[in-house]
């Protein structure tokens, strides 16, 4: 699998200067990562929305495009597919090939006196169509 995924990212990259009247690619590549990342989210959706419903043949194709917006993505972000099987091969060393890292790891509890308590920052949530309209 890693080398057919390795021979569409080359085939992106070697797509992502073409003329974007013709190359779906070079069209994603010059609508920046914001709609890259719109066509991402919609294959994912529809990939779930199939294996929802019991769609294989669908899931098998949508797999098929979210894979490919994946790839463009990576490419956009300088993201080699290397770098992604060297992570999966760190956390196979660590938690196995069917584990997820936690996000975090919660300490041991305490005797102590907790500090108080200090607000979370968070990021704020923006939906990708308003940056897209905002980009117009």
């Amino acid at each position: 699998m890693s080398d057919s995924l390795e021979r569409l990212y080359q085939a992106v990259l070697a797509a992502k200067d073409l003329d974007p009247a013709t190359s779906r690619t070079a069209r994603l590549f010059q609508r920046g990562p914001s709609k890259m990342a719109k066509k991402l989210a919609e294959e994912a959706i529809e990939v779930v929305i199939d294996a929802v419903n019991g769609k294989t043949d669908a899931v098998v194709r949508e797999s098929a495009d979210l894979l490919y917006n994946l790839t463009v993505l990576w490419a956009s972000a300088g993201v080699r597919p290397e770098d992604v099987w060297n992570e999966m091969g760190r956390r196979e060393h660590m938690l196995g090939i069917a584990e997820k890292l936690p996000k975090a790891v919660k300490p041991a509890k305490s005797t102590l006196p907790k500090a108080p308590a200090t607000p979370e920052v968070r990021r704020r949530i923006v939906a990708l169509e308003s940056r897209l309209r905002k980009q117009r």
